[in-house]
């Protein structure tokens, strides 16, 4: 049996939207901005895809923003907020657990001058949105939260903070990462009154190298990439329509998701590894659903990747792009040593089911049991 747990890293693609890029790559191909027919069909299926992410993310089609994935979106939204805020000030806020694509842009604006304050998580990976509101000032001009953990699933509380941020720091621009939220929580951009948002389309059973940001209207930033007048002048380059239609098509597909499904696959995971001796759970008891972090100590983590993956079974050690790292995420918890070493993650999506998740109870049970013996010995 094969067991694919590493959703949140990536997912495999949903089977109507690897169709749909077929279709577009055989037979919709034009350049959305030539003037002729093929042109215009392509133009068509960008729209089409704009509206149905749109109406998924609750906002006007005219203020998504395609790209090439969370990364861009994320470096997109920091460095154009920075430059059009820098005249106002030069205090940001972010927290310390953010994905390396908010840390590093972060990094380089405070490099740059910026004034960058990474608040710390509670013990547990949450957050309080009177943490965030209380870190604000006169000269806070942009302010990055995720909406969830990739790591941990905790999910951070954006909306509260930001009604407060409206009143304390009311000329900041309002950045957030939903790429590990979006259609697997509910993400309405208006109600969330973000100025700008991330999302992926690979975290959703969609294809790797799209993804998009919600620009709320009237806000002009700068563009990262120079060049041609697409997606209204804010990102130049030549759309990559077969892989935006296929985004559409997953986000289409993720509508009818069964999250009942899902917490009934998390809470199994949770019992099964209760009844492991020493096996600890590091998510925060309301985590989104769909990602677990658990901790066997002990055993390293990358010797029981390895011992799962022998059988089929895959998992993360970490966020896959803090590769060979440990987990900042886990170190800002202030986790003891034991449990950053052993640290590991299991992710779901809507194709996993039950019968996997007693597989993976099993061998990880055996594999606690095998590897101590060996230590021992």
């Amino acid at each position: 049996m094969r067991a694919y747990f590493d959703n949140s890293s990536t997912t495999p693609v949903c089977a109507p939207a690897m169709e749909k890029i077929r279709e577009m790559m055989e037979e919709t191909y034009g350049n959305p901005s030539s003037l002729h027919e093929m042109g215009i069909f392509a133009e068509l299926e960008l729209k089409k895809a704009r509206k149905i992410i749109a109406d998924e993310a609750g906002c006007e089609p005219s203020e998504i923003m395609f790209c090439s994935g969370g990364s861009e979106a994320n470096n997109t939204a920091l460095f154009g907020a920075a430059v059009k805020t820098r005249p106002l000030g030069d205090h940001i806020i972010t927290t310390a657990v953010e994905h390396m694509s908010v840390l590093e842009p972060l990094k380089r604006l405070e490099n740059q001058g910026a004034s960058v304050e990474y608040l710390p998580p509670l013990e547990d990976g949450t957050f309080s949105a009177d943490a965030i509101v209380q870190a604000a000032g006169d000269k806070t001009v942009l302010v990055s939260v995720m909406l969830c953990n990739n790591e941990t699933g905790a999910v951070l509380p954006v909306k509260e903070a930001v009604r407060a941020l409206r009143k304390k720091a009311p000329k900041a621009i309002i950045h957030c990462d939903a790429v590990q939220a979006f259609c697997k929580m509910p993400v309405d951009v208006k109600d969330l009154d973000a100025d700008l948002v991330s999302f992926s389309a690979h975290k959703l059973h969609g294809p790797k190298g799209i993804g998009a940001l919600y620009i709320k209207k009237g806000l002009l930033l700068p563009p990262l990439i120079l060049g041609g007048p697409q997606e209204n002048g804010r990102r130049a380059g030549t759309e990559n329509t077969p892989h935006v239609a296929g985004f559409g098509i997953a986000v289409r597909e993720m509508a009818s998701l069964d999250k009942s499904l899902i917490i009934k696959m998390k809470n199994q995971i949770i019992s099964g590894l209760e009844a492991i001796p020493g096996a600890v759970v590091n998510s925060p008891r309301e985590a989104l659903p769909f990602i677990i972090n658990f901790s066997v100590p002990g055993i390293r983590s990358e010797i029981m990747l390895h011992f799962l993956e022998r059988r089929g079974i895959y998992v993360s050690s970490a966020s896959a792009c803090s590769k060979n790292r440990r987990s900042h995420v886990l170190m800002a918890q202030k986790l003891p040593q034991e449990l950053l070493d052993s640290a590991l993650r299991v992710s779901l999506s809507r194709m996993n089911t039950p019968g996997e998740c007693d597989y993976f109870l099993e061998t990880l049970e055996f594999a606690a049991k095998t590897l101590r013996n060996h230590r021992g010995a």
